[in-house]
């Protein structure tokens, strides 16, 4: 099944979501559906979502293909009509875990060493990765694995059910750094998250309330760039 769109000779549409509506007479409501692609199937539909009043405004907005300006503050790293991208400096953060095999408990609502990061918005999608130094990146610094569970190989959060907000402005990165820490970290998803000798659990334990700052030694370094990441390569 084609499940892709071309407009001209610049612009190639991917199917991401779909809106449903139901209705009678007299009444009707939407349901708002993440669509997941197969390669030998048709898509599928993902549970529905409540339709908000954000995500209406925003989908108005790119369809009008305009967007209104706004003052971007130094974190940010790019930005386009429905991706931002920003750096956070390191840090201290609460974390919560929550796992059916009781893993990582202990780690549960204490407060950790962050290692700076690199965050992307696109489409709703939350994209994270590590930095080793802290500092603010240029387009040539390669980045790291960003250690954390609920994350795929590609740096794409598994949001759950995570609070996110509906856009992709400069606005909304508080909302989007809060939505990630408040959540609570469930799974790996990947098979390595360190370098730590002994591994994740050991990294995080050794880190607990901890004032010293986090141990870039024990990132794993990509080959994958700013830019890369920026531009939505997949390393």
């Amino acid at each position: 099944m084609e499940v892709h769109v071309s407009i001209g000779e610049n612009h190639r549409f991917e199917l991401r979501e779909a809106l449903l509506v139901y209705g009678d007479r007299q009444r009707s409501f939407v349901t708002r559906h993440q669509v997941t692609l197969h390669k030998d199937a048709p898509p599928t539909l993902e549970p529905a979502q409540p339709l908000t009043l954000g995500f209406v405004e925003s989908l108005v907005r790119s369809l009008s293909g305009g967007s209104s300006a706004e003052v971007l503050p130094e974190n940010v790293l790019a930005k386009g009509d429905r991706m931002i991208a920003w750096w956070t400096p390191a840090c201290r953060r609460q974390m919560f875990y929550e796992n059916s095999e009781k893993k990582a408990t202990k780690l549960n609502g204490r407060t950790f060493p962050q290692p700076p990061l690199v965050w992307r918005v696109d489409n709703g999608d939350l994209k994270i990765r590590a930095l080793a130094e802290n500092k603010r990146p240029n387009a040539a610094t390669t980045l790291a694995v960003a250690p954390f569970w609920n994350l795929s190989d590609d740096g794409r959060v598994c949001t759950g059910t995570m609070r996110r907000p509906d856009s992709a402005t400069a606005a909304s990165i508080p909302e989007w750094e809060r939505g990630f820490y408040e959540s609570a970290f469930t799974h790996a998803n990947v098979g390595r998250l360190t370098r730590h000798p002994g591994g994740f659990e050991a990294l995080w334990s050794g880190l607990c309330d901890e004032r010293k700052p986090f141990p870039a030694a024990t990132l794993i370094k990509l080959p994958q760039t700013l830019a890369q990441f920026v531009g939505g390569d997949r390393r």
